[in-house]
């Protein structure tokens, strides 16, 4: 079984999306400068399953490679699905996509459609994910879920690309965790351009 991980683009204040994020604003107000090193880079790296090409560093590119080749399933919450509008129906990275939701929406549950909708948790879900994968690893989107996996201890892995930036308000990454401090352990550190990727361990 491979690991479950969470990776996700946050200011150096914590934000993951600036404030007012929503279908028309996905990064909230001032959220783009998280994601300009996609664009500040001289290597063109291809998203897979889509048709966007970013321009990273090599350093980026490379670790981007490699976390998306490692990638098996999708596990996110309901409000990321809506506020991307479920990708237009193109799962990210075409892998198998876990929505966990109160409710089912009816117009994406129909066979053959590319989501499931998980109304029974978040544990559930990551399990579903999981023997979905086989042997690569299960990434987690969306803040909200990252945190219920950690109350839970099912996250075993945290990667942030760090952005030099002050949002100062906003969606963040790192709240409602329960009691008690949790222990990481640092894996790797990548210097980009205008972004770091920094991994961590979740030690239990």
């Amino acid at each position: 079984m491979g690991k479950v991980s969470t990776g996700l683009t946050m200011s150096l204040d914590g934000f993951i999306a600036g404030p007012n994020d929503g279908p028309g604003a996905p990064l909230g107000e001032g959220g783009e400068r998280l994601f300009a090193w996609y664009s500040g880079g001289d290597t063109e790296y291809g998203l897979p399953g889509t048709e966007m090409v970013f321009e990273v560093s090599s350093q980026s590119a490379e670790m981007l490679r490699e976390a998306h080749a490692g990638m098996g399933a999708f596990v996110t919450g309901r409000r990321t699905f809506d506020i991307a509008n479920g990708w237009g129906g193109d799962p990210p990275l075409g892998v198998p996509t876990f929505v966990v939701t109160h409710t089912a929406p009816e117009e994406w549950v129909y066979e053959g459609s590319p989501f499931q909708f998980v109304t029974d948790g978040v544990e559930e879900a990551v399990e579903r994910a999981s023997a979905a994968a086989g042997d690569k690893g299960v990434a987690v989107g969306a803040a909200s879920i990252a945190q219920q996996c950690i109350r839970a201890g099912i996250l075993d892995e945290i990667h942030v690309d760090l952005v030099p930036v002050l949002l100062g308000d906003g969606v963040r990454l790192f709240e409602h965790l329960g009691a008690g401090p949790i222990d990481l352990r640092s894996t790797r550190v990548i210097e980009g351009a205008g972004v770091t990727h920094l991994t961590f361990r979740v030690v239990k």
